[in-house]
């Protein structure tokens, strides 16, 4: 077998399966086996940036997604019974349509809880961690949502 062969042979094997593949497995694997929970070096303290994050973290974020989602139907709801949006930023966005006001409530929405879980390590004036405002949002959504739900539930 000349060289060409070979190479052809191990290109035609190296096809079949690409390692690289993303799917659920690579999912479950990479959040069992993340490398860095831990400091590297023995002159850190904690390590800003890591590959896992706090099962809570997830919680939370996912937990205001849906609280803003839920905010979005009722405030669309109550914009149809009468009420007025206050905040000016959304209040335009549902000037330019349905599909504008969703996209970009989902959008900052999401942008602001991902640079909060990947800065989640981070201290704000070095007394303030990060993650803590993922927690504030959160209870605040919470409380937005039961407003706007009792506001749903009185008469029209």
């Amino acid at each position: 077998m000349n060289d060409s062969e070979q190479m052809e042979l191990a290109t035609d094997c190296r096809a079949l399966s690409d390692r690289r593949e993303f799917g659920w497995k690579t999912v479950l694997f990479g959040f069992l086996r993340s490398r860095r929970r831990c400091p590297r070096r023995s002159t850190e303290d904690q390590p800003l940036f890591v590959d896992w994050h706090h099962p809570w973290l997830f919680f939370l974020a996912t937990g205001t997604m849906l609280l803003s989602s839920l905010d979005a139907l009722f405030t669309l709801e109550l914009i149809n019974r009468g009420a007025i949006e206050v905040n000016p930023l959304m209040a335009l966005a549902i000037d330019r349509g349905v599909s504008v006001f969703a996209t970009s409530k989902m959008l900052l929405t999401a942008c602001g809880l991902l640079m909060l879980v990947f800065l989640s390590r981070s201290s704000l004036f070095n007394r303030l961690r990060t993650g803590v405002f993922l927690t504030v949002f959160f209870s605040l959504y919470a409380c937005l949502v039961c407003y706007q739900f009792v506001l749903l539930l009185q008469p029209v």
